[in-house]
């Protein structure tokens, strides 16, 4: 597969995730009272869950926000810009608050799922971070050789 087709075809995906992600959480109402008819915890813990997991839902979408700026300046070829060093640290701030809002959940239902989310999530924010930091160096190194160029 060349260069090309990967960069439309991650395109598409991060652009179908982004307005899927917008119709779940517009559909978490309806989405919930269905899934409380299977599972009960759904339906004890209506409320509390729909304001957990509609956070989680923005928290995710704004992440897949940034990798849509982010993804701009790949196709653009120049990603070594400020730009990415702040979405990176963005996205790991919100990692880290969906891994909070996943702990928050196991007050309300313990599931092995959760629990793995939430170690999910806080390796996102941490590698999020960690990455963020390499990109705030390759952009000082950048901006220190266009000046000696």
């Amino acid at each position: 597969m060349n260069r090309l087709n990967v960069t439309k075809l991650t395109k598409g995906i991060l652009d179908f995730m982004f307005y899927a992600g917008i119709a779940v959480c517009m559909t978490l109402p309806v989405s919930l009272r269905f899934l409380g008819s299977y599972f009960p915890h759904y339906k004890l813990f209506y409320i509390p869950m729909l304001i957990l997991f509609f956070i989680s839902g923005v928290l995710s979408i704004l992440i897949i926000l940034e990798l849509r700026f982010m993804f701009r300046t790949v196709l653009r070829e120049d990603c070594f810009v400020k730009e990415n060093v702040r979405s990176l640290r963005r996205m790991g701030n919100y990692s880290f608050c969906i891994a909070v809002i996943s702990a928050v959940r196991l007050w309300i239902v313990i599931t092995p799922a959760t629990l793995v989310i939430i170690l999910v999530f806080i390796v996102a924010g941490l590698f999020s971070k960690v990455l963020s930091d390499v990109f705030a160096q390759a952009v000082a190194y950048k901006l220190e050789n266009d000046l000696t160029i």
